[in-house]
């Protein structure tokens, strides 16, 4: 009984002093943890957040990449072969998109020869309609169809990128083919979520700059829900506005005016009571496309510039339009 009680008693004995070590151990995480975060946060506090808002196919993630280019590394070569499939993808539905829309506007147009296919395409086209089916990039031509399919652009919802890729077709047949980083700026991919990338203008390998972290959220009407977390606390706002898009519809809603829906999207942002006290920075993209965009096709077109008047009749002034 005695060897029992005093067994008992040393287990009992020994408990608190297992506890006490055990306490110990937390608050000593406890106190890293805290110490980390007091840290970060005053780290965070010389950091100057930014957040790129715009509909989508803005040019927003282009801009992205242009910071990653400029005021990162880069693109490493894993990098940019990963940029492969995506590029041959934007092909794709470039060419799908062009040979369909020929056939279509082909049936309803009285000068259906405009929209007429070209020979050397022509299979290739069926392939690509019928089953989705790999690219025979040596088999296309570098023009898939007559220059009138793409100056309705609009109406089939070419993406911009089509140009410069089809132009391009020789070189991204290649077997070795590696994208460069002119192609990857041209490659089109859709943002979902947040994606972010922290920078200094001085670049990666100095210190004692202004440190940015700028914030790249989907455009798409369903994606705007994800920026509310996002609007406190940032000390800036990159809205980007595509100015080619004027006679363009939504992707996701094709009775919706592109730029409609950005001035739309653009005055709903500035009457957030969190932006009060934000800057605003207001980019304007895509000019090389409205150049050339507007000698076809009239600023008239969208409602909102419906009272332009360019500087003579049926002269479509880049610069004047611009402004």
């Amino acid at each position: 009984m005695l060897a029992c009680a005093l067994q008992t008693m040393g287990s009992s004995c020994s408990r608190p002093h297992s506890v006490n070590e055990a306490d110990a151990a937390d608050n000593t995480r406890s106190a890293d943890i805290d110490r980390r975060i007091l840290q970060e946060t005053k780290a965070d506090q010389h950091i100057h957040k930014l957040l790129l808002l715009g509909a989508g196919e803005s040019g927003k993630s282009t801009i992205f990449k242009q910071i990653k280019l400029l005021f990162r590394t880069g693109f490493d070569e894993a990098e940019l072969k990963g940029y492969t499939p995506v590029i041959h993808a934007n092909v794709f539905q470039t060419i799908k998109i062009l040979y369909d829309g020929a056939k279509e506007l082909a049936q309803v147009e009285p000068e259906s020869s405009k929209y007429v296919i070209l020979p050397d395409n022509q299979e290739i086209g069926e392939k690509l309609s019928e089953i989705g089916g790999r690219l025979d990039y040596p088999s296309l031509n570098k023009e898939l169809v007559q220059d009138e399919t793409y100056s309705c652009g609009s109406v089939l919802q070419v993406p911009d990128c089509a140009h410069y890729f089809m132009d391009n077709l020789d070189r991204l047949a290649e077997a070795d083919y590696v994208p460069t980083k002119e192609d990857v700026l041209h490659a089109r991919v859709r943002t979902n979520g947040v994606v972010e990338i922290q920078f200094s203008p001085l670049g990666e390998s100095k210190r004692g700059g202004e440190v940015y972290r700028l914030y790249d959220v989907g455009g798409q009407r369903n994606e705007r829900r994800k920026w509310i977390h996002l609007f406190e606390g940032v000390d800036a706002v990159i809205f980007c506005a595509a100015i080619s898009e004027y006679d363009q519809l939504l992707f996701e809603d094709e009775t919706q005016n592109r730029m409609m829906e950005t001035k739309e999207l653009f005055d709903w942002v500035l009457k957030q009571r969190c932006f009060e006290k934000t800057s605003f920075m207001l980019f304007l993209n895509k000019f090389d496309i409205f150049e050339r965009k507007i000698q076809k096709v009239p600023l008239t077109v969208c409602e909102w510039f419906k009272d332009y008047e360019p500087i003579a009749p049926g002269k479509q002034d880049v610069e004047h339009a611009y402004e």
